[in-house]
């Protein structure tokens, strides 16, 4: 019989990229198969969004997060898959630095595979005693890109022969029609919230007024759940006011909804570039990335890992932070030639990024490990 999948992690209807993503390796991972589950991580905060994929796994059990204790349920219920898939991401498990996750981790007995969707440069010294720790009790390590992965071998006390690179999965979306416009339309989606940098990007757009036809951009994504939480839509607000303050509101389309599958693949495919304006230096994995270069839609980027992994010599162009001259210029060479980045890489529409060959990937892991692994004990469970 195959194996069964238990998957830790945000799963929807919660709305963030970490849900969607296990999502989608879930459902890759169930086709064809059946028996698999998910534990989802629930935090107060969450609130319902999309729906999954009927072909998705059910959730067998929630961790509210805010609950004391909640690791111990939540790992005997992961407990009774032949191999775990957790999702690792510092803000999603309670505890200081998320440590809550070490406990369940060191109770289950079979083969444990952590994903991590975020290696720091520079931790404070809990955050990385807390993934040294993960790293150790896992039976394997899957990083999304060679810089996070050359990033934890050399900054965290580990062990290299762990550690795997699979790309992040890239839906597709090359069956939507690529609707072309009169006018050039500008995009950036994703939850909303500071640090995505659309600011700069608002500054670019402003030094575009000169383009006959001026461009549109568009900003899709709901204010991120978290950040509503503490903050409501200031952030939001603020960039209304800097359009208006710039004189570009008229061309600036505020689009806040979390969108299915159909309508942001025929957003993504209307789009003449994209933009990821983003402020942090840190970010080792996007999955807006990842879906733009799977739609074969130019990129313009700010120098984040990921981007630089990407898009070098690739389907997009890189620009320093914090730079609306930079941007500008890169998207008026996008635009006057539209095919001269997007065909300098296979990347784009590329097989190996999508998410069937991707989830492939972890099947041949977690069948490796299953191998390597002595007669499976029955007892499964976390002791009390």
């Amino acid at each position: 019989m195959p194996a069964t999948y238990g998957f830790l992690s945000t799963y929807p209807p919660t709305q963030c990229g970490l849900a969607t993503f296990n999502a989608a390796l879930a459902t890759h991972l169930n086709i064809g198969a059946g028996g698999n589950g998910v534990v989802r991580l629930l935090a107060g905060g969450d609130h319902d969004g999309l729906s999954i994929d009927r072909a998705a796994p059910r959730v067998v059990h929630t961790w509210a997060t805010d609950s004391p204790g909640g690791w111990r349920a939540a790992g005997n219920a992961l407990g009774r898959f032949d191999v775990a898939i957790v999702q690792h991401e510092y803000g999603i498990y309670p505890g200081d630095a998320g440590e809550e996750v070490l406990p369940l981790l060191r109770g289950l007995t079979q083969p444990k595979i952590v994903v991590l969707h975020t290696v720091l440069s520079n931790p404070d010294p809990l955050q990385r005693s807390v993934l040294e720790r993960i790293v150790a009790v896992a039976d394997a390590v899957v990083t999304m890109t060679d810089t996070a992965r050359r990033r934890l071998i050399a900054g965290y006390r580990v062990a290299a022969h762990k550690i795997s690179v699979i790309p992040h999965g890239a839906a597709s979306h090359t069956s939507a029609p690529r609707d072309r416009h009169e006018v050039p339309h500008l995009l950036t989606w994703g939850l909303l919230g500071p640090g995505k940098g659309i600011e700069w990007a608002l500054r670019t757009l402003a030094e575009l007024t000169d383009l006959r036809p001026m461009p549109t951009y568009t900003v899709a994504g709901r204010t991120h759940p978290k950040v509503l939480e503490q903050h409501g839509d200031v952030y939001r607000d603020s960039l209304k006011q800097l359009a208006a303050d710039l004189g570009v509101a008229e061309q600036v389309r505020w689009a806040d909804a979390y969108l299915d599958q159909a309508a942001l693949s025929r957003l993504i495919r209307s789009a003449d570039v994209v933009l990821l304006p983003y402020d942090s230096t840190e970010q080792v994995t996007s999955g807006v990335l990842i879906d733009s270069v799977g739609a074969g839609v130019p990129v313009v980027a700010t120098r984040f890992p990921h981007a630089v992994e990407l898009l070098t010599d690739g389907p997009g162009l890189l620009v320093p932070h914090h730079d609306p001259a930079a941007m500008a210029g890169a998207i008026r060479r996008l635009l006057a030639e539209p095919e001269s980045v997007s065909r300098r890489s296979g990347l784009a529409g590329g097989p190996t990024l999508r998410w069937p060959a991707v989830a492939a990937r972890y099947q041949s892991l977690a069948a490796r490990l299953l191998a390597d692994r002595e007669p499976a004990t029955t007892a499964r469970s976390v002791p009390a």
